[in-house]
């Protein structure tokens, strides 16, 4: 059987199993629907191998808050019911896997009886405000922004919405879309400091013979210097199994992996730093076409007196920084 995308696969799941149970059960009901949150489906980087737990026919269905404390429960049941057994060949019933009994992860699996489907009928605010842990329909803080997981804000502003009749989840997505423009410089500032205080250690290490030492912290680099990249082009960063796949379908990504790459192959430290001083350069140029910042001098440069190449990547926090300080010409 051809493997269909699980938005795909939700989506009509959504339009030709759940949303005619919905108008039987609550005729004239305003909802919303919709497949976010975790799943690699909701990033677009699912594959046959993501049928093995929680993926398959499943959803979120947004009712209004009075709705859905009123009717969730039946309407709960109603899917449990009605629901078809397999739709497009793949069970609606989810067994548990049993493999972690701490946890509810589940898989698809064939059923006789009523079925356990993943449709999850909620309403707007009570979701978002679970996977955030703040209301986000509320006043959002610098502090929200900042402690929040951008691999969580890829979730909720990824995936696809089937039906907004509440008229409330595309514009809440609308508003997690992107940080605000000195929260966004702040972090970007964050990751270019956290560059700045690694960048020395790829020669340290390999000077003293610590060519593991000198592997492992380019790794790190190369890590905050993929994440810097993403950033840079308005993407939430996601977590470390999907980084690398997000960043290759980014511009920079396609010109900087073989690079990256070569830097990670090397098994001496000059060559490390080589590959890492082209990828620092690129980066850097990113940043100044950008126009963030007044333009920063993007070449690599010794270390002070020691005899290792870096970027000098302070200099770019120190940018950022400065430019929060000064009023934007559209304020």
């Amino acid at each position: 059987m051809p493997f269909t995308p699980g938005l795909e696969l939700s989506r009509r799941f959504y339009l030709e199993a759940v949303r005619p149970l919905l108008h039987q059960a609550l005729p004239h009901t305003p909802h919303s629907a919709a497949r976010l949150g975790t799943g690699s489906e909701v990033l677009g980087y699912d594959t046959p191998r993501s049928a093995d737990h929680e993926w398959g026919p499943r959803l979120q269905l947004y009712l209004g808050a009075a709705d859905a404390r009123e009717h969730a429960g039946r309407l709960n049941t109603v899917l449990s019911e009605r629901l078809p057994k397999t739709f497009l060949g793949h069970p609606t019933h989810f067994a548990p896997t049993g493999e972690d009994p701490g946890k509810d992860i589940r898989v698809m699996t064939p059923t006789d009886g009523p079925v356990h489907h993943r449709v999850e009928i909620t309403d707007v605010t009570s979701w978002f405000t679970a996977q955030l842990g703040f209301d986000p329909t509320a006043a959002i803080t610098p502090d929200n922004w900042l402690t929040t997981p951008t691999q969580r804000l890829a979730e909720l502003t990824s995936g696809a919405v089937f039906h907004d009749g509440l008229g409330t989840l595309t514009a809440l997505r609308a508003t997690l879309r992107w940080y605000p423009h000195d929260v966004w410089l702040r972090i970007l500032a964050r990751h270019w400091r956290r560059v700045s205080e690694e960048e020395a250690f790829v020669g340290r290490c390999g000077e003293v013979g610590d060519e593991l030492g000198s592997a492992v912290v380019a790794a790190r680099l190369i890590r905050d210097l993929m994440r810097l990249c993403l950033l840079m082009d308005r993407r939430y960063p996601p977590y470390s199994k999907w980084l690398g796949t997000a960043f290759s379908r980014t511009a920079t990504g396609r010109r900087l992996t073989p690079v990256l790459a070569s830097a990670l192959a090397a098994t001496d430290w000059r060559t490390r730093e080589r590959h890492l001083a082209e990828a620092y350069e690129a980066v850097g140029a990113l940043h100044n076409r950008l126009g963030l910042t007044v333009p920063v001098d993007p070449s690599t440069r010794p270390y002070h007196s020691r005899p290792f190449r870096v970027l000098g990547a302070e200099r770019f926090a120190e940018a950022l920084s400065a430019a929060m300080k000064k009023p934007r010409s559209d304020e």
